[in-house]
């Protein structure tokens, strides 16, 4: 399973058995829990085992622990494990990075008797209610190395260590610099060779990718179904898809008119589309949000072009956009208003979408902004996709979500 990449590699007994199975489904559309999927041949010729090709070695009882967290919706760092697994006994060392498989950490108790009582513990538990899952094993590993202490990676045995390295800017984004990549897990994310903005990546990112993005995904559509077509256009779409990456074309499926292609600028902008937007509410249906089978859209009527809009966001200030990429939230954020602008003004612009709670206007570098909090997700969802771009005051104002919890 590839998890982070909504994949899976299956290996059938023999080649003619493959064919088989791609044939029937050339004309049988596979779905897994109503999710429709889709078979192509693998570059791989076998796969191999986690115990035959990996850190982890199951059963085997070893102080060191490999943790993967799955449903990660929290930012999970070396104090949140340290809290999680310090009770089971004294924890030495921690190191955290971020694979195909998902998030991962290394754990090196100070005996094995104390990684054996953790594992029994926690495996399958959640760290947070609903989200967070641990699939807790042993490692392979005689002893964790660790150069750096920080958010990433902690020796509780050595307090003196740095917290980065001087003089060298940050790399790996969040996979331990390669030293603990597990084998045969799909590709490495280090230096996202497909990416123009990599340089704007390691920026927003120095301590690592975000929790549950793998840095490895090439496909750069995707497909968003579920959609309300009363209510839905291109350029809503373009409001809300813009937050994650720069937009190239968009196109509303004509047979399906709960279903959109979305362009992004490439794979690691789609990635972030796909995880923070899946299973979001907008006009009162949950979207969908897959990577979609057709590398790019084809130009035609149908399709909307946005390679050349100056609304794209990523055109400047790339590595600020990229921090604050999140999932939908109760509060936006609204810039380039009108120096005379007042409170009222914004309410009035934005009431009709949801029950306003609170409202703050304030200035930053001498412009004008505003914080909005509505009352749920879904109507600060709607407000963006229905008036960032638009015109108050003269002004064409901009709307992204934020993550401060309340004004």
């Amino acid at each position: 399973m590839l998890r982070a990449k909504n994949q899976a590699l299956l290996q059938m007994q023999d080649v003619p058995s493959a064919v088989n199975a791609l044939q029937f489904y050339s004309n049988v559309q596979p779905s897994i829990r109503g999710r429709n999927v889709y078979v192509q041949f693998s570059s791989h010729q076998e796969l191999t085992t986690m115990d035959q090709n990996s850190q982890g070695r199951g059963d085997e009882p070893n102080r060191i622990l490999l943790v993967t967290i799955h449903h990660v919706l929290y930012p999970i760092t070396v104090e949140v494990l340290h809290q999680v697994f310090s009770p089971h006994g004294v924890v030495e060392k921690i190191v955290t990075f971020q694979k195909s498989a998902g998030f991962q950490a290394l754990i090196q108790y100070q005996l094995p008797q104390n990684a054996v009582s953790a594992r029994n513990s926690l495996q399958g538990r959640n760290i947070y209610d609903g989200c967070c899952q641990l699939d807790v094993q042993f490692s392979n590993l005689d002893e964790l190395q660790v150069n750096y202490n920080n958010e990433r990676s902690r020796d509780f045995t050595n307090p003196n260590l740095p917290s980065e390295q001087k003089g060298k800017s940050p790399q790996g984004y969040g996979d331990a610099g390669g030293m603990y990549s597990l084998q045969g897990s799909g590709p490495r994310g280090v230096g996202f060779p497909q990416m123009g903005n990599a340089a704007a990546i390691a920026a927003a990112f120095p301590g690592g990718l975000p929790p549950g993005i793998s840095g490895t995904n090439d496909r750069c559509t995707v497909i968003v179904s579920n959609l309300n077509p009363d209510r839905i256009d291109e350029d809503k779409l373009f409001n809300l898809f813009s937050i994650y990456g720069n937009i190239v074309r968009i196109k509303l499926l004509r047979n399906k008119p709960d279903h959109a292609l979305v362009q992004m600028g490439d794979g690691f902008q789609a990635e972030l589309a796909v995880h923070f937007l899946k299973g979001a509410m907008l006009f009162g249906t949950r979207l969908e949000v897959n990577y979609s089978k057709h590398p790019n859209i084809i130009t035609g009527p149908d399709t909307h072009d946005y390679s050349n809009s100056n609304l794209n966001r990523f055109n400047r200030n790339a590595a600020k956009n990229y921090r604050y990429c999140c999932s939908p939230t109760k509060m936006i954020h609204l810039s380039s208003l009108p120096q005379d602008v007042t409170e009222e003004e914004i309410v009035a612009h934005k009431e009709e979408h949801g029950t306003i709670v609170g409202t703050k206007l304030f200035e930053m570098n001498g412009k004008k902004q505003a914080l909005v909090l509505f009352e749920n997700e879904e109507q600060a969802t709607e407000a963006l996709v229905c008036k960032h771009a638009t015109s108050l005051g003269g002004s064409i104002i901009r709307i992204s979500f934020s993550q401060l919890q309340n004004i």
